[in-house]
């Protein structure tokens, strides 16, 4: 008894320090992470001067609001706010009808070449050709006529995420019991018509996950429209419009108004977030555990 008592003891010390190395990785990568934020934070209070000097100080010698206040009317923020939250919506709108569709069609419909599909479809989650793929894309938007629209940049953003969120809708759609499908079948329910009565409304964790991701995918956005709004400063969104606000200043870079335009970009994407994270993380839990 003595000797399993002990042997129990020194398990649980061992359990305990595994547990203490693992909660201060965890610590320490999440400081990681947060730290830009506060300083940008808390940067975006501080004088340019303050900030060009350096120092690892994050409060600011004084409070400065004037920043935010030349930063809204530098950047013209009403109308590339406009702009990000019509990218986003848009991007998230085809990616939930995009997405769950498929997802569908992959996990209950039977078709030629069906594996080889979906396995070329997942085999691009790893694949990013990254800036390589703008030229094509601008081209063949030009030659649509789509290069002065954001109708362009909506639908390849959404295009670029497709194979996650189909991935996802598929991994779900497999722990959908077949006999809903069936029973409405035998209420005489087309194939579309289970997918719009009964399928959609099972698959609302899942579709809460996608509509964040993708939602955060287009806010975050950068590159691409940076390239396809080069020639029409009015279709920028708030991420191309606050990096201009870095040469805002008097002959220095103004690192005062870009870190309060990137605060103020930073809070809808927050607020979204706080919102749906409860929906999200029931989401990704329950395509991890039932897909």
């Amino acid at each position: 008894m003595a000797k399993e008592k002990t042997g129990h003891s020194v398990e649980s010390k061992k359990t305990k320090a595994i547990n203490g190395v693992i909660f201060l990785l965890l610590l320490l990568l999440a400081s990681v992470t947060v730290y830009p934020v506060v300083y940008i934070g808390f940067g975006s209070f501080k004088l340019n001067s303050e900030l060009v000097s350096g120092g690892l100080r994050l409060l600011p010698e004084k409070f400065i609001l004037d920043n935010y206040v030349q930063a809204w009317k530098i950047a013209n923020f009403s109308r590339y706010t406009a702009n990000s939250l019509m990218i986003s919506f848009g991007v998230m709108t085809v990616s939930l009808f995009v997405s769950s569709m498929a997802g569908y069609v992959f996990s209950r419909k039977e078709f030629r070449f069906k594996s080889l599909i979906f396995n070329a479809m997942v085999m691009f989650m790893f694949i990013n050709v990254g800036s390589a793929a703008l030229r094509p894309l601008f081209e063949l938007a030009v030659k649509l006529h789509m290069n002065n629209s954001l109708l362009s940049i909506i639908l390849i953003s959404a295009g670029s995420g497709q194979a996650t969120y189909v991935f996802l809708i598929h991994g779900f759609m497999n722990s959908v019991p077949k006999e809903l499908d069936e029973a409405a079948k035998m209420d005489g329910c087309s194939f579309f018509g289970i997918y719009w009565r009964v399928i959609l409304p099972v698959l609302k964790p899942a579709l809460a996950s996608v509509a964040l991701l993708s939602f955060r995918g287009g806010w975050n956005e950068y590159i691409l429209p940076l390239i396809f709004t080069m020639t029409n400063e009015k279709l920028r969104p708030l991420t191309v419009g606050v990096v201009a606000l870095q040469n805002a200043g008097d002959g220095a870079a103004a690192w005062n108004i870009l870190f309060a335009g990137s605060a103020i970009a930073i809070v809808p994407i927050v607020l979204v977030y706080i919102f749906a994270s409860r929906q999200f993380m029931g989401g990704i839990t329950a395509g991890a555990v039932k897909g």
